[in-house]
């Protein structure tokens, strides 16, 4: 009893197109043709094709199903694959963990996971800084950030800072700046605050320049005049 290109495929559980495909690969060998051209697969071409896919459906990249079933050498492609498959489900459940953060009230995806708990005391471009600096800085910096939003909620001081006006006299600004480095005088790690972590220190050039980039368009010349006093007077101690 022999097949034809499209049976095989469905006995197989598989498509012609992905039948043709190993044949073009290597993986599967051509079967003999009947008077009017059509492929007769036979019983050695039902056991390879269901091998085949069996150990693609195992996750064994295309690449190697030849040399499992050649040589035998199960143990170190199954091995790769199976820490492949770990990563994966790790990846997955962060994933999963992520959504069903998301789903809570006032939750958005404008900003990480972690943030959720400030995010509805965050403006737009409070998220977008943020969001930008995740990416950029070491997980020990936003953590410390993330504490510090969270260990003393100031709303009046949040607003004060983000209604300044950007032409807001010396004053102003000097009164600010002072407020701010006093609300950071109990925060957590404020050296990290002030001078964050890249991801790796081969990205810090490029951090600082993303940031600072993003401060000067996110933000008007006042706000960063206050930012830059609080840092000098918090920088010069009591």
């Amino acid at each position: 009893m022999t097949w034809s290109t499209r049976e095989i495929a469905e006995i197989t559980g598989t498509s012609v197109k992905a039948v043709r495909y190993y044949h073009e690969i290597g993986l599967l060998p051509e079967p003999d043709r009947a008077p009017n051209g059509y492929k007769k697969y036979e019983i050695g071409h039902l056991t390879r094709l269901l091998h085949i896919k069996r150990l693609s459906d195992l996750g064994v990249p295309l690449a190697q199903v030849d040399e499992v079933t050649r040589d035998g050498s199960h143990a170190s492609v199954f091995r790769a694959v199976d820490a492949e498959l770990a990563r994966t489900v790790e990846r997955l459940q962060a994933v999963q963990s992520e959504l069903s953060a998301l789903s809570l009230p006032g939750a958005t995806p404008e900003v990480p996971t972690e943030f959720g708990a400030v995010a509805p005391r965050l403006r737009e471009n409070d998220r977008a800084l943020l969001s930008i600096c995740a990416q950029l800085y070491s997980v020990e910096s936003m953590t410390a950030v993330r504490e510090l939003l969270e260990a003393a909620p100031n709303d009046e001081l949040d607003e004060a800072f983000r209604d300044l006006p950007e032409d807001a006299d010396e004053q102003r600004r000097q009164a600010l700046a002072e407020r701010i480095a006093l609300a950071l005088v109990t925060g957590p790690e404020r050296s990290v605050v002030w001078q964050p972590k890249a991801t790796t220190p081969r990205q810090a050039a490029a951090a600082r320049r993303v940031v600072g980039h993003a401060v000067e368009a996110l933000f008007n010349r006042a706000q960063i005049d206050v930012l830059r006093r609080a840092r000098e007077i918090d920088a010069a101690g009591p």
